[in-house]
């Protein structure tokens, strides 16, 4: 006889909030606003979830990506209708992009002030469409339309959202659906992300055979192996190649670890770029294979090697690289089937030449001399100096641009640091407001920000939500007072015309700023003062503090692949390919015109 479902009688702000206690979430991240101040008061008078006020609903956005990120779990922001919800799309984008599941919950007007299907724009104060608005940059977005779809799309939402390759949802709830008694199902729901069981086929079978056949194989981690970083860990181990990683993957190995080599890419270390380029057998984990990964020549990385791409998604294989032998699975029931296969394989080759090779590139192209002879603070120098004196951090969040890339070149991280940033969406402002997220999940080990002048001042105001909550958060600035990624372009391309990036340009000392908020801070200028200054930081313990670290104006990020070129030829030494010759398509178009 099947059982009966228990059903009780509540306030719909009620039902809300015994939903999200019943996932596992522990933190909702939210800004006030009369649309969910039902949900907001049903949250506070049961206590079972903390409650994180932030000062911009995009920071409540980034903080639940960065818990979906940690977790597994959907991290929760909540915002108003109007403006609230309107405010939280940039971060909804970042884990669309970046794959984090993530659950957004806004107020809505009473059903009785929607425009429905009028001629007319708005019908409520502040009424806004979200939920057609983000369709495009989420797995699935619901307006609740009837009080007894409250549970059912909570439940399908929550689903949606660990399922696959992961996502953010959004859940738009009217205020007088908030504030009615309806009936809701009591039953336990736990968020875990579902695997898809892997199907052993002949493409399995055909990536050991290529494998035992290969001198010089290479694993690239992208982003989808951050969720199995273990089982990565024991596959790399157990058929015994070297791991290179995407932006979104520098945490996958440890910096330690014999078989780890470096990042690849747009910015990657040369030496690892240039193991790419020497290798002839390449397993893709989780890795969209994207421009800045590759470069724009897809010919030149397909060239010369076999891969083998591992993805959830059908149609991120062989979409911008082609001929790539496609395995669809999610890349956790992969790396299950696989290192059992390898085990009982027996042991492997050690290719003890091959690493040779790879150490012997390392040490001829080291990242802290890529920039040797800088003026001042060499930031290479100073992220690896940081991530060194700090192996207790738990994770390091990073902001977008230059300081982005000069943390991904340099940062040594241990077994189980977190590296965390926004990859897709590439938003400046991501850092600080993500760290908040980050703080939550392990609050007896200090979070490291790591941002530059341009992006922290975007979302600057969250240094209020990090002093009022005490969170461990130790953020470093490296000012070098303008926009430089751009600037670094424009000096390229522009013949140095640095419109909005230094000119029109400017920043505060945010060591005032942040003794404003009441943080503890320093500032360092010289090469000098940075071993005292790393050490003033890490003497803060579990206190909040901002340390600003003064660059170069016109530092720039090397290496970076030279337009046009293949990933191992690399500025400053290698010139982007139009500087080189004049382009031929460029060229017939002026004839054309004249």
């Amino acid at each position: 006889m099947a059982q009966k479902q228990v059903t009780c009688r509540m306030k719909g702000s009620d039902c809300v909030a015994q939903f999200l206690e019943e996932t596992g979430v522990q933190t909702v991240f939210e800004l006030s606003g009369g649309m969910i101040a039902h949900m907001l008061d049903s949250i506070s008078r049961r206590g079972k979830l903390r409650i994180v006020s932030v000062h911009h609903e995009q920071a409540a956005a980034f903080a639940a990506d960065a818990v979906g990120r940690l977790t597994g779990v959907p991290g929760i922001a909540m915002a108003t209708s109007g403006p609230g919800a309107t405010n939280l799309i940039t971060g909804i984008g970042s884990c669309y992009f970046d794959s984090s599941p993530a659950v957004f919950i806004t107020g809505q007007v009473n059903r009785d002030e929607q425009k429905k299907d009028r001629r007319i724009r708005q019908l409520g104060f502040q009424e806004t469409d979200i939920v057609s608005i983000v369709r495009p940059i989420t797995k699935g977005a619901w307006l609740v339309e009837r009080p007894e779809d409250l549970h059912s799309i909570l439940k399908d939402a929550l689903a949606l959202a660990v399922s696959g390759r992961p996502g953010p949802v959004l859940i738009d709830i009217p205020m007088d659906i908030q504030r009615m008694e309806i009936e809701f199902p009591s039953d336990s729901i736990t968020a875990k992300q579902q695997s898809v069981s892997p199907i052993w086929t002949a493409d399995g079978d055909a990536l050991f055979s290529q494998l035992s056949k290969s001198s010089r194989p290479l694993i690239l981690a992208g982003g989808g192996t951050r969720s199995h970083r273990a089982l990565l860990r024991d596959f790399a181990r157990a058929v015994q190649v070297p791991v290179v990683k995407t932006l979104m993957g520098v945490d996958a190995m440890a910096f330690n670890d014999p078989l780890h080599v470096g990042m690849i890419g747009s910015y990657g270390n040369r030496w690892a770029n240039l193991a790419l380029g020497r290798s002839d057998f390449l397993i893709v984990l989780g890795s969209r294979l994207d421009v800045r990964q590759t470069g724009s020549q897809t010919d030149a990385f397909r060239e010369g090697r076999v891969i083998f791409h591992v993805d959830c998604e059908p149609g991120e294989i062989n979409n911008r690289v082609a001929g790539c032998c496609a395995i669809v699975s999610d890349v956790g029931s992969f790396l299950e089937a696989a290192v059992v296969r390898a085990k009982n394989q027996g042991p492997q080759n050690l290719r003890a030449e091959w690493l040779n090779e790879i150490h012997h590139l390392r040490g001829q192209w080291p990242d802290t001399e890529e920039l040797a002879g800088i003026s001042g603070i060499n930031p290479n120098v100073f992220i690896r100096s940081l991530s060194q004196a700090m192996p207790d951090a738990s994770a390091y969040v990073v902001d977008v641009g230059q300081n982005q890339m000069w943390a991904a070149q340099s940062l040594e991280l241990g077994e189980s640091q977190r590296f965390l940033t926004s990859g897709g969406m590439g938003s400046m402002g991501f850092a600080l407001p993500a760290s908040l997220g980050a703080a939550t999940i392990d609050c007896a080990r200090p979070v490291v920000v790591i941002a530059g002048d341009g992006g922290f001042q975007c979302n600057l105001q969250e240094l209020q939500t990090v002093v009022r909550n005490r969170f461990p958060i130790k953020i470093v600035i490296l000012d070098n007072g303008c926009h430089g990624m751009v600037r670094q372009f424009q000096e390229s391309y522009f013949d140095r015309r640095y419109q909005s990036t230094l000119w029109g340009y400017s920043a505060p000392d945010f060591a005032l700023v942040a003794k404003a908020y009441g943080l503890e801070t320093r500032t360092v200028t010289k090469p000098s003062g940075v071993a005292e200054a790393i050490d003033w930081l890490c003497s803060t313990g579990m206190r909040p503090a901002l340390l600003s670290v003064k660059i170069d104006t016109y530092a720039n990020v090397y290496p970076k692949v030279a337009f046009g070129c293949p990933i191992t030829e690399m500025e400053p030494f290698a010139k982007p390919r139009e500087q080189q010759e004049p382009k031929l398509e460029i060229l017939g178009s002026l004839q054309l015109r004249s």
